[in-house]
This record gives C-alpha cells, sequence and structure tokens, in this order.
C-alpha cells in the first residue's frame, strides 16, 4: 500500500493500515523523541502519546506537507507539553539522587570523550533549544519546517538554534584545539 492509501485505511477504521503506518513512522520518532527528553521510558511514554494523537487527529492531516513531517510536528507538541508536566512534577520533588549526581573535583578534571560530552551538552540544553538543535541538526528540518513543528516564527527559529549552538560551543571548549 501506499501512503496515501494507508492514511484512507487507517481513517476508516483499518486496523492493518494503522499498524502499517506505525511500523513505518515509529521507530524515527522514539529517536526524535528520546533526543529531546533523553530518557527511555519517557521516550517511550511520548512516542505512544504521539501516535494515540496522530490516530485521533488523523482526520486533519491536509497533506500541505508530508506525513512524516505532519508527524513529527505531533510529537514535538507532545514533548514540549509532556516536559512541562514532567517538569512541574518535578519540581515538587527533592531526593537524594541530587547530591550523588553532583560531580567530584576529580572527576570533573577527567576528559571524557567528545562524544559523551556533546550528547550530555545536548541533554543540559533547555527544551527549546535542545529541540531546535536536534530537529535542524540531528534531525535535517529546515527552519520552515520547523517553525511549523513547533509553532513559532522561523526567525525564532534561528535564534533558538543559534543559542544553542552557542551553549554547544561553550560547553564543548575543552575539546577545540589551540
Amino acid at each position: 500500500m501506499d501512503e496515501a492509501e494507508l492514511i484512507q485505511g487507517a481513517k476508516d477504521g483499518d486496523r492493518i493500515a494503522a499498524r502499517e503506518l506505525y511500523t513505518r513512522y515509529a521507530p524515527a520518532v522514539y529517536r526524535l523523541v528520546f533526543r529531546m527528553v533523553g530518557e527511555e521510558g519517557l521516550a517511550e511514554e511520548f512516542t505512544q502519546d504521539t501516535f494515540i494523537r496522530v490516530f485521533s487527529h488523523l482526520g486533519t492531516f491536509r497533506g500541505d506537507s508530508a506525513l512524516g513531517t505532519w508527524i513529527h510536528s505531533v510529537a514535538v507538541s507532545c514533548v514540549l507539553n509532556g516536559m512541562r508536566k514532567v517538569k512541574r512534577i518535578r519540581n515538587r520533588e527533592t531526593g537524594l539522587e541530587l547530591a550523588e549526581s553532583v560531580p567530584s573535583q576529580q572527576r570533573s578534571r577527567l576528559a571524557p570523550d567528545l562524544k559523551e560530552s556533546l550528547a550530555r551538552a545536548i541533554d543540559a540544553l533547555p527544551l527549546k533549544l535542545r529541540t531546535a538543535v536536534i530537529l535542524h541538526d540531528l534531525e535535517g528540518y529546515s527552519h520552515p519546517e520547523i517553525a511549523q513543528m513547533t509553532g513559532v516564527p522561523e526567525g525564532t527559529c534561528k535564534t533558538r538554534l543559534a543559542g544553542a549552538r552557542s551553549r554547544l560551543r561553550e560547553a564543548l571548549a575543552p575539546f577545540a584545539l589551540e
């Protein structure tokens, strides 16, 4: 089945068509969501939320963009909304885990490899900046596509990407060659 037939089949309640759409897009959605949230459990939850919303709103898909782009915009929306809830919950919690997460001075002097440092630096970015750098630099979306997904002006997307890149440069400065 081609994509248009799958969409129509899923709209008509065909479980096989819906399953095929899920099978085609779930891995890419999970990767995007995982990059944004950095936690397996949350990534699985938000991926599931994404497809619940996709299938309940498939009738609103007009075909102005590729289906994959539309699904990714739904995923970004689910992550942004979900992370607000997670942040509220986590702000209410306190625990000893916080004390254990502070690196000792000895460990902070050791230079971890660049890939791990980059991943940590991306994870440390505020969600809006992290979203911009992940969608543009890692997923390859254009600024107009990101603007459509996130519901913000294209200029804001560019500003957020520049801010994210600036913070990443600062975080990775120890790796710069002198």
